[in-house]
């Protein structure tokens, strides 16, 4: 088994924005792909989602199920206050 590097930066998938439903599929797809490269937690950054949307909300529920059904973690990071609200209204939460 290799050791994790505690000082090794994060893998960060960075979801741009404006977001569509169209752009979830590809989102997905690049987590996969960075799951098969080996990465275990990966930091997804909202910062450019700047629309508190059902787009937005669709992109973290599908990035979610991704990353589980891959045997990994997602952590969100620099969501907008509008889209954090958002997120604990349908359960979908931060943590």
């Amino acid at each position: 088994m290799e050791a994790i590097d505690p000082a090794s930066p994060p893998v960060v998938l960075t979801v741009p924005g404006p977001l569509t439903f169209a752009d979830v599929p590809l989102l997905c797809e690049r987590l996969r792909g960075l799951y098969g490269a080996g990465a275990r937690e990966v930091v997804c950054d909202l910062g450019a989602v700047t629309r508190a949307d059902l787009a937005a909300v669709e992109a973290v529920a599908r990035l979610r199920l991704t990353a589980r059904r891959a045997g990994g973690r997602v952590l969100l990071r620099n969501a907008g206050a509008g889209l954090v609200a958002l997120l604990e209204l349908t359960g979908l939460g931060m943590d």
